[in-house]
């Protein structure tokens, strides 16, 4: 972490050390919204400083496919100009943010990497949009995503191929590897992703951000091409990506609860993150799930991560729920069972008759329903299994997948795809998990580790998770940028 942005998170920056470009994109959300409202900066100077920070890294990564810059830096005078009136304003007010293309917005171009989508403009926001809007956020583009998010490489055949900033010839990961590597380097402050099978946590992990999966029900899923009216609706999870633990506190509250739309949303409380005692928290971690083993140094990272919790004075032990083992198979069986034809009747929805996921596709064949209404029942009785680890613990640490960012198209080489069971898990059971940068490869890309706690204990998640950044660094920006 730059010494800049390690001040910002602990609170201490000096009053010169406020001004200038560099200074302000490494900001976090949670600091600019509080200078802009203190007029320390402007909101204007905020949004036109992101956007000259994409300008000079978007042609390496290709992470931000639509701009909104006449139209941002007008609602960022507009934004100035009610804080200079004192007019009431949200938590987020003038603060810019980036958007993943999976989501509907208002007046801009939206694909979710689809061809069919290449000129389509909604009419509305997305709920979980509108809801950052409405608390004062001014959005300043869209970052790419792969077809309908099903992919944990970012590329499509509308804008093509997302690059991880620490490593040009790696992936940012998927689905949301736009968010991740425009907030690794710094273009923005925030973005919304989500998570049907990892596509949160695995970028977040792969380009060294934070990011946080709720428990499924937390947030609604109105107006993302992966809506509430899926088969498999209920893998798909709505969450905040930044670069900051304080970031994710922030933003979670004002995404959560019904909107009338999704029926899936239940109004549950959040707890306050501020207020959770480490030392009472009885800690487990594992280092491997079972069916791929994480690289040596994933393994000594979230081992690292255990001792920095042991030290608060948690009962830290090595242990993990023993259906995890079996996540990744039981996954791909679930979301596949009727030969991906609920995303091919997504595809045709859409007007895609050309895509890189129909490759895929072909590969997968419809079960009969009895061995469906089989699968369901196991599914159930996974969830029951897997919860009863709860009974014994109250948070999990546990690697995001087993190595770092991989090579472009490298994903369905050897067991890559089987890796990514160390998130899937969690998509199946529906629990809350934050990523949060903790160490370094040898080749110097980042590591992230998934801090998982019981349904509804975000609050538990993310106070796990803020002290190992406190203690373990966090982000740093990719040096190469």
């Amino acid at each position: 972490m730059s010494t800049f942005a390690s001040e910002v998170f602990s609170g201490t920056m000096k009053s010169e050390q406020r001004t200038g470009s560099h200074e302000v994109i490494d900001a976090s959300a949670t600091w600019l919204a509080n200078a802009i409202r203190a007029k320390q900066v402007s909101s204007e100077e905020v949004v036109r400083a992101f956007l000259q920070r994409i300008e000079q890294v978007n042609p390496k990564l290709n992470a931000v496919v639509q701009l909104r810059g006449d139209a941002a830096i007008a609602e960022a005078r507009a934004a100035d100009k009610m804080v200079r009136a004192k007019k009431a304003y949200g938590p987020l007010h003038g603060v810019p943010f980036t958007v993943k293309d999976s989501y509907d917005t208002a007046g801009v171009i939206s694909t979710a990497g689809l061809k069919g989508r290449v000129s389509f403009v909604p009419d509305t926001d997305a709920t979980a949009v509108a809801r950052l809007r409405a608390a004062g956020a001014i959005l300043i583009g869209k970052t790419n995503t792969p077809e309908l998010t099903l992919a944990f490489e970012t590329n499509n055949l509308v804008y093509g191929r997302t690059n991880n900033p620490y490593n040009l010839e790696r992936t940012s990961g998927g689905s949301s590897g736009g968010a991740a590597a425009i907030l690794a380097a710094s273009g923005s402050p925030f973005d919304l992703g989500s998570d049907t099978g990892g596509s949160i946590r695995l970028p977040s992990h792969y380009c060294g951000v934070a990011g946080l999966k709720p428990t499924q029900g937390r947030v609604p899923r109105t107006g993302h091409i992966i809506s509430f009216d899926g088969p498999h609706q209920s893998l798909t999870h709505v969450g905040p990506i930044a670069r900051y633990v304080e970031d994710l506190s922030l933003l979670f509250p004002i995404l959560l609860g019904p909107d009338g739309i999704d029926p899936a949303i239940i109004p549950m409380p959040f707890g306050d993150p501020n207020k959770v005692d480490l030392k009472k928290l009885r800690t487990a971690f594992f280092i491997d799930n079972g069916d791929v083993p994480a690289t040596a140094e994933t393994r000594a990272v979230v081992k690292e991560a255990a001792k920095k919790i042991a030290d608060t004075g948690s009962i830290v032990s090595e242990a993990r729920p023993e259906p995890i083992a079996e996540a990744y198979n039981f996954y791909v069986s679930i979301l596949w069972a009727d030969g991906g034809a609920w995303a091919r009747r997504l595809l045709e929805k859409t007007g895609t008759h050309e895509a890189l996921l129909e490759a895929r596709l072909s590969q997968f064949k419809p079960i009969p329903i009895s061995d469906y209404t089989a699968l369901l029942e196991r599914w159930d009785l996974f969830k029951s299994q897997m919860l009863r680890f709860w009974q014994h613990y109250d948070v999990l640490i546990c690697p995001v997948n087993a190595h770092p960012a991989i090579p472009h198209g490298t994903t369905y080489q050897g067991r890559n795809l089987a890796a990514y069971g160390y998130t899937m898990a969690f998509n199946l059971t529906g629990w809350p998990s934050t990523v949060v940068r903790c160490g370094t490869s040898p080749e110097g890309l980042p590591i992230g580790i998934q801090v998982v706690a019981p349904p509804w204990r975000e609050d538990v998640s993310l106070a796990v998770a803020q002290h190992l950044q406190r203690e373990l660094k966090g982000w740093s920006r990719a040096p190469t940028l």
